[in-house]
Formats: structure tokens, sequence, C-alpha cells
């Protein structure tokens, strides 16, 4: 699962200044730094809801401030978003297509989240222990997420939310991603940079929704590192956010 990320301005900027116009390019930059509300954190939490910058099918390129869990067009009310929101802060690829909450984006409202890392916990001895992820060599990759956009009826306000995709754990996340309880292991699912575009394209027909389908993969374990952390959570968790995903060790647990 994915419900806390390493989120900095800066995570997007190489997407957004993608097609090498300087001018663009400058106009796209000026646009992250001045996007209201943007949250800029070392460590952020899916269940606040936070802010964080997306690039969507319809504006592949131009950045966008969407919050965290999806809130489906068909809502009726703000009461059924409150409650929906937590419930799509991740989506499972391998049914994306299927379900209610999900089916109508997987088709036609695809979109990028980059962040820098994110974080999981591993239980050992009756204890919960945080891990920092992210690539080797990259400073900030892309999560395949869904995005709607939906528009509460009572104040005519609109909001653009999204939803992280996951996919099968791989070998690194099956040590960190270990709770008995939950059905796993899990992970988000990570666009390699060349296949980030693949993920925007549109569906016209069953095709291309395969074509997506087989995007839904695990990312590779050989190309992903891992390190402890402070604790994030409760009374335990360390005053300075800033470093949140600072190499953190405990002794008394073992990793092969």
């Amino acid at each position: 699962m994915c419900y806390s990320a390493k989120s900095l301005k800066t995570a997007a900027l190489k997407r957004a200044v993608h097609d090498g116009d300087k001018a663009i390019a400058e106009q796209l930059r000026t646009e992250l730094e001045e996007l209201p509300g943007l949250a800029g954190r070392v460590y952020v939490s899916a269940f606040e809801h936070p802010a964080l910058v997306g690039f969507t099918d319809a504006e592949p390129y131009r950045p966008q401030l969407l919050t965290w869990g999806l809130i489906p067009a068909w809502t009726k009310d703000e009461a059924q978003a409150r409650k929906l929101r937590v419930q799509t802060l991740n989506a499972r690829g391998e049914t994306i297509f299927d379900k209610p909450a999900f089916r109508k984006s997987a088709m036609d409202k695809r979109c990028l989240i980059f962040v820098n890392g994110f974080y999981e916990h591993q239980h050992f001895m009756k204890r919960t222990y945080p891990w920092f992820i992210h690539v080797k060599g990259r400073e900030a990759f892309a999560l395949a997420g869904l995005w709607e956009e939906w528009r509460d009826p009572a104040s005519g306000i609109a909001q653009r939310t999204f939803s992280i995709v996951t996919t099968a754990g791989n070998a690194l996340m099956a040590k960190i991603h270990n709770n008995p309880k939950l059905d796993g292991p899990r992970m988000p699912l990570i666009l390699p940079a060349e296949l980030e575009d693949e993920w925007l394209r549109p569906i016209a027909d069953e095709r291309d929704a395969e074509r997506i389908k087989q995007l839904v993969l695990p990312f590779p374990e050989a190309e992903m590192e891992a390190h402890t952390v402070r604790p994030l959570l409760g009374k335990a968790a360390g005053s300075d956010q800033g470093k949140a995903s600072d190499p953190f060790e405990y002794p008394e647990l073992a990793f092969a």
C-alpha cells in the first residue's frame, strides 16, 4: 500500500520542463512555485488529504494541484465525499477497470504523481518499524494514479482528487510490507521514466485498455533502495519532520 510519501516541490520539475522550450520551462517552474496550498514536506500522510503536484492525461506536462483521496464523480454530497475519500487513497491496479469508484477514472482520467520516495511499516516482534523507500539514482519518480473532478452540489466548488494505484510487491517489499493482517505484499505502481507517457495515453478500445493493464507490474527490486527511519506515528514520532527520511537504525531489527 502507499499511505505516506516524501514530496518536495522539485519532485515534479523534471516532468514540467520536459519539452525543452526554455520559455515554457521557466513558466512551468514559476507555476510550480506558486501553486497555492502545495505540500512540499519530507513526510506527508494520505489520511491528511494533502495537496500534491500531479500531471493528468488532460494536460500531460502542465502541473496541477490534486488532493489525495479520490472522490468519484457520482458522489452525492460532502458527507459521502468525506467517507469515500478515506477508502480511495489507494486503488488496487488489478481491479481498477472493475471497481465502481475507479473504473471511470481508469478509462479516461489517469495521472502521474511525482514523489521523492514513500514510507512503509515493517512488522517485527509485535512492533512496527518505518522504512523509507526510493528508486536508486533518481531524485524523484512517478507513481501511477487515477484522478477525478467532483463538484459539490451544495457549494458548487470543484475538487480535483487522486488515488495511488498499487500492484503486487517485489521481493524488497515482501520483507517490509509484511503485516499479517493485510493482503500482501503490495507497493505503489512505480512507472519507469520511459513508460510515464504510456500511462497517460488515451484509451480508445479494449486493446488500449489491455495496454494499460500490462503496465501494472512490480518495479524491479534491484532498482530500489530502502532504510529504516525514525518513528513517524504516535508519541514516539520525531518533532523534526524535516528529517523524516533520514536513516535511523534499530539494533533489535534484523533485516536480511
